[in-house]
Parts: C-alpha cells; structure tokens; sequence
C-alpha cells in the first residue's frame, strides 16, 4: 500500500510530459486556424485572378478589328474568338473555363440602318466556359445566336434602356459607340475545404471598356474562311 501511494505521489509531481500533452491538445486548434487562414488567401487571390482576367478581357475586345475601306474597323468573328481565348488562358491556373462562364457582349447605343432614333441595345453577345446555370449565364440581358450577324432588324439585339449591370451600378454606352462588357461567373474550387468558404462558391466580376477605335456597330463580319461562332447556346471549355 505504501509503494502505491508513494507511486501516485510520484505520478502527480511528475511534470516531464507536460509540454507534450499541451502540445497534443492545442495542435488542432494551431492547424484549423493555419487551413483557414491558407484557404482564405487563396480565396482572395482568385477573386482578384478573375477580377483581372474581366478587366482584360474587356480592354482586348475594345480594341480588336481590321480595318475597311471605309476608314472604320470591322469587328470580326475571329477576333472575338481570339479575345476569349486569351481569357481562357490566363485562367488556365484556376480552370476557369472548365468551372466557369465567361459572357461578352457588345452594348451600343447608335441608330442602325433599320431605326428611326438611336437604341441602347445589347447588339451581339458571345461565351466560352462548360458552367451552364442560372448564376453562371448572362445576368444582365440575353441575346439570340443570330443577333448582330446581319445588318437587319430581325438580329437587331435585345433593348437595354438601362444599361447592363449589376441594379445601381449600370453602365451604359455613349451616344453614337458601344462598349465591351464583360461577365465572369466562377465555382471557387477550394484547396483544402470548401467549409471555409461557404455553400455558395461563385465568384462574379464585371468588367466594361469603350470601344476605343471607330468600329463598324452594324454587325460582326464573318469572312471566308468563316471560322465558327462563339455564341452562348454552346457550352465548351
């Protein structure tokens, strides 16, 4: 009996394994705040990636054309393609494409050949990415396949007598030109749990840009060889 009690008064002194103990019980505190805090940096880091990617995107499609006989630039089917294949890749470390939706659309405001007073009017609109969804298609108006292809009034575009944009922060095109707008929709994909983040992943940016050349607004061309129409009933990465 006496060799128990002085063992249990030995145990209860006993300090050796007390620094492992506490290090036992405070790791997965120091390792939940140490994912978190991981997770959210990259969170933040992608809503800029595609806050970017929209920004450039709009910038590029304002400027891209050939020029005509006409001393304006024509706005071709290739060179949309083009912009928003450079958006594709530089969101290649995100798979934005793959994750997302990505909408361009060309907001005018001109009188075409068919109107009688100028029309603030979404003309033409074209997407890439596999994302098909509510929260991911265009938020701010659609437009037909068709629509801007022809200089008449059956793919004339959808009115937009507001603008586009999220209601309070609508841009709208200047008297006689147009400008690019740009919509991105993302699922955030996370790198350790989306529990940090939330049920609803989706990052959405907009961007706009004016045109910046004297373009051509009565259609976009599509010259032989015609390459194929990014437009937004098709859904590829």
């Amino acid at each position: 009996m006496n060799r128990l009690s002085a063992f249990i008064r030995r145990l209860y002194r006993a300090e050796r394994g007390v620094a492992l103990v506490e290090f036992a019980v405070t790791l997965p505190v120091i390792a939940g705040f140490g994912l978190y805090s991981i997770e959210l940096t990259n969170y933040a880091l992608v809503n800029m990636r595609v806050n970017q990617i929209a920004l450039t995107l709009a910038d590029n499609a304002s400027r891209v054309g050939t020029d005509s006989t006409l001393s304006t630039q024509q706005l071709r089917e290739v060179d949309i393609n083009d912009v928003l294949q450079a958006a594709r890749y530089q969101g290649q470390g995100i798979r934005l494409t793959q994750f997302g939706r990505i909408t361009l659309s060309s907001l005018e405001n001109v009188q075409q050949t068919y109107d009688t007073a100028p029309v603030q009017r979404i003309h033409w609109q074209r997407c890439i990415g596999l994302r098909n969804a509510t929260n991911y298609n265009s938020l701010y108006g659609t437009t037909t396949t068709t629509d801007g292809t022809t200089n008449t009034a059956a793919d004339d575009g959808t009115p937009a007598p507001s603008g586009m944009g999220p209601t309070g922060q609508q841009v709208s095109a200047p008297a006689g030109s147009g400008l690019m707008f740009v919509q991105i929709s993302y699922e955030y994909q996370p790198l350790v749990t989306g529990y940090f983040i939330g049920s609803d992943r989706r990052i959405t940016f907009t961007a706009s840009y004016i045109i910046r050349d004297n373009r051509d607004l009565s259609q976009i061309y599509n010259p032989a060889p015609a390459t194929t129409r990014s437009t937004c009933n098709l859904y590829a990465a």
